[in-house]
């Protein structure tokens, strides 16, 4: 019996340690946008919004752009792995009693926030596109009825696509990942991180694409998509959640389509 005792100490050691780094890497995300939210809001963008600025982005607009939005997948998306993340770390320490597990969970976790990395860069370019278009305000906000409406739609029609649901019952079930996924040793690891962060981008792109409706820097949208994203893979009928959100998707959709004709 000592053995087991011991192990089960030994992963709940473990579980606190992967939960304090989870918890402490999504916070770190949600302080830097309350910054950056912050520092928006002292500035006078009135003259601004009614004429979008149409200067070109310097390289460093750009750099800071990116940054932005791989900070904010990180505090948006690091809760919702979380489930897999810890489960990841249990798995490693009892295929490998006496070797350190948080070397591959960390490497998991690299893989995976490296996807939405990629990602930020593509939604950096994204942005910068529809800021020469002036579609965007100053505030990040689209000032496009049309763009608005269609991006809902899109999303409320993503919901129900077998793509979709391919992708998310990946992310709603961490073990059936593990088996199915299981690669050994660092490299594994990280390659597990790297295909688990594509299933969930799959899942969740045109989610993120919904930030240019109600403003990048609106915390209350952003903490609204993550709290669905959170709910769509942790609940029980998670899968309902997201079929219900897609119907609000369709009607919002359609509702600012026909207010823009």
């Amino acid at each position: 019996m000592e053995p087991v005792t011991t192990l089960e100490t030994v992963l709940r050691r473990d579980r606190a340690i992967v939960t304090a780094g989870l918890v402490g890497v999504a916070v770190l995300g949600w302080v830097y946008l309350l910054y950056l939210a912050r520092s928006m809001s002292g500035i006078d963008m009135s003259a601004d919004m009614a004429m979008p600025r149409m200067q070109t982005w310097g390289v460093v607009d750009l750099a800071l752009l990116f940054v932005m939005w791989a900070v904010m997948m990180v505090a948006m998306m690091v809760p919702s792995a979380s489930p897999l993340i810890l489960m990841m770390a249990a798995a490693n320490r009892k295929r490998r009693e006496r070797d350190d597990p948080l070397v591959p969970t960390g490497l998991f976790l690299t893989g995976y926030l490296l996807v939405w990395t990629a990602f930020s860069a593509v939604a950096t370019v994204a942005q910068w596109g529809l800021h020469a278009a002036a579609l965007l305000s100053p505030g990040m906000v689209s000032v496009s009825p049309l763009l608005g409406g269609l991006l809902l739609l899109t999303a409320g029609i993503f919901q129900f696509t077998p793509l979709k649901q391919a992708c998310l019952i990946h992310c709603r079930s961490p073990l059936g990942f593990i088996m199915g996924h299981w690669r050994e040793g660092r490299a594994g690891a990280m390659r597990m991180g790297l295909e688990h962060g594509l299933y969930c981008v799959g899942c969740c792109w045109i989610l993120m694409a919904l930030l240019f409706v109600a403003g990048v820097m609106n915390l209350l949208w952003v903490a609204g998509i993550s709290l669905f994203v959170l709910a769509e893979k942790v609940l029980p009928r998670g899968e309902l959640v997201g079929r219900l959100g897609g119907a609000v998707l369709l009607v919002a959709g359609v509702v600012v389509l026909i207010s823009a004709v």
